[in-house]
């Protein structure tokens, strides 16, 4: 077998030299030119593998294919996809990447940022092993970079070693899955897949099918701007119309008092004067009929303010995002599930099944009528100056893949 020519970890700290942010509002895609730099890139490296069918289309989605090894091969083609872009919820250029060797306890990143064993106790799976960090000034980008490193470095070994039988292998990096458009422009018949997994998730084990039901919510407020000194009973301050929506959410259904299959609001922004105010709200819940009441309690709580202020001082939006990939999955594809907890176990690790708190391009590839499940990166702490990738745990998901690509060839 020809030597493959970085590891995973390796093709990630290069990776994250490229700044992918997307943005949202944007009028083309991708959403930031930067990513399509990337793009060009990373099919300028699946070419030099050997990769097949390399391209990058006019809506900056990278395609690549690794052929089976043998000309007959009637089994299922199986695709793996990651997304190019990085979330702007934390500083995410001039990224400096770095090794540590982790023994436990705290990592002093710099920039007065400390990653606390005692608030990630995931990190105890990591002892004995190596992390990619920062300095502490930004974010890492293992969200998702470590998922295409994972995937070209599979790609790599199936090129350069024909000893290893497989089918043929389909590859697609996407942008703007951060601002939940990553999947909406994929070409599906150029994909060319019958099933497919993204590689969007933490750590290494990580077999997901389930996300949440996802609504956008922007609410604006119109109030009546007078002189303050003889402003009684004729001034409408928007900007209060608005504090007195964010306070009429419920307090213990936000993100900071929420886990596992809970649901939340999220006031995510606000923004305006006493003529105008906005505010946009995430509204996220696993369970339908909960999704549905939590939109019909943001017109409701509207509602209230119209009362009180007169006739369209609250105007609500609302449009759905994505939906629980669960319906589409594990009905009519469990066996997807199985193959990937047996492609876990067979790389050494545990598998586990949590509810995404979040959306990955599966969920909307899977009511595109592509079955779409999302496994681990081997990292934590997404979006956060505190992301890690343990180095050890992606070489294990490479190996997890690679079990994937030899089921779906004898399937």
């Amino acid at each position: 077998m020809e030597k493959i020519s970085e590891r995973p970890y390796q093709r990630l700290m290069r990776y994250t030299k490229f700044e992918t942010v997307s943005r949202e509002g944007a009028a083309q895609s991708p959403s930031t030119p930067s990513q399509l730099v990337f793009g060009e890139a990373l099919a300028e490296e699946l070419r030099a593998i050997g990769a097949s069918d390399v391209g990058v289309d006019e809506n900056g989605y990278v395609y690549g294919t690794v052929p089976a090894s043998a000309p007959d091969f009637k089994g299922q083609t199986v695709a793996f996809l990651s997304h190019m872009d990085v979330a702007s919820a934390s500083p995410c250029e001039g990224v400096k990447p770095r090794v540590v060797a982790y023994a436990g306890g705290d990592v002093e990143l710099g920039s007065g940022v400390t990653l606390r064993a005692a608030d990630f106790p995931q990190l105890k799976s990591c002892i004995g092993k190596s992390l990619v960090v920062t300095d502490g000034s930004t974010l890492l980008g293992a969200d998702d970079k470590a998922g295409i490193a994972e995937i070209m470095t599979m790609a790599e070994t199936l090129l350069r070693d024909p000893s290893l039988p497989h089918g043929t292998v389909k590859i697609c990096f996407t942008p703007d899955e951060e601002i939940g458009s990553g999947a909406g422009l994929l070409n599906l018949k150029r994909l060319g897949a019958d099933v497919a997994y993204t590689l969007d998730g933490d750590e290494f084990g990580a077999v997901e099918y389930e996300t949440f039901n996802a609504a956008d919510v922007t609410v604006s407020f119109t109030g009546v701007s007078v002189h303050p000194g003889s402003a009684k009973g004729i001034l409408k301050n928007a900007v209060l119309m608005a504090a007195e929506f964010i306070a009429a959410l419920p307090a213990s259904e936000r993100p900071e008092t929420t886990e596992g299959h809970e649901g939340y609001y999220f006031a995510e922004s606000v923004s305006g004067s006493v003529e105008n105010a906005m505010v946009h709200c995430l509204i996220r819940d696993h369970d339908k009929e909960r999704f549905a009441r939590r939109k019909e309690t943001v017109q409701t709580i509207a509602a209230a303010i119209n009362e009180k202020y007169g006739a369209g001082a609250a105007v609500v939006q609302c449009k759905d995002s994505y939906y629980n990939m669960r319906e589409k999955v594990v009905p009519d594809h469990s066996d997807m599930i199985d193959a990937a907890y047996a492609a876990v176990r067979a790389a050494g690790g545990t598998p586990s099944s949590n509810p995404i708190r979040g959306g990955t391009d599966g969920a909307a590839l899977s009511f595109r009528g592509l079955p779409c499940p999302n496994l681990g990166v081997g990292g934590g702490n997404f979006h956060s100056r505190l992301e890690y990738a343990c180095c050890e745990d992606m070489d294990s998901i490479v190996q997890e893949l690679l079990f994937l690509v030899k089921h779906y060839a004898q399937s």
